[in-house]
């Protein structure tokens, strides 16, 4: 993974939440990942990404709910500075069976879903 500059905060308001669901997103796994990018009069001086999380009451219980957002917030802490793009919003949705998906596969359908993410990005429009 390559070093990151820039700065990760986290997505708190519902309308950011909104406005990335309108992008493009990817499913992998127990995972999904809507990442949009913040317009160019909306961005900082300074490279910044934004991440948030968020499950379902179909994920189960308040507490498992909370231990997926858990376990998506301390991916992505690993996963984020090697692999997003500065400028861009970010919102993992945890899906079913991610509290009790090994550690290593969460990790790849997260790494993986972000990689889809990037490419497509990059692609030239046809």
């Amino acid at each position: 993974m390559s070093d990151a500059f820039f700065k990760i905060e986290r997505l708190k308001k519902r309308p950011d939440f909104l406005a990335c669901a309108k992008g493009p997103h990817c499913a992998r796994g127990v995972v999904l990942v809507q990442a949009r990018a913040r317009p160019e009069s909306v961005r900082d001086a300074l490279p910044l990404v934004r991440a948030g999380f968020t499950a379902t009451k179909r994920i189960g219980g308040a507490v498992e709910r909370n231990r997926a957002k858990r376990r998506l917030r301390e991916a992505a802490r690993l996963l984020l500075p090697g692999l997003a793009s500065p400028g861009f919003d970010y919102v993992f949705v945890a899906r079913g069976g991610v509290t009790s998906r090994p550690w290593a596969r969460l990790l790849d359908d997260m790494k993986s879903a972000l990689i889809r993410l990037a490419a497509d990005r990059d692609r030239p429009a046809t």
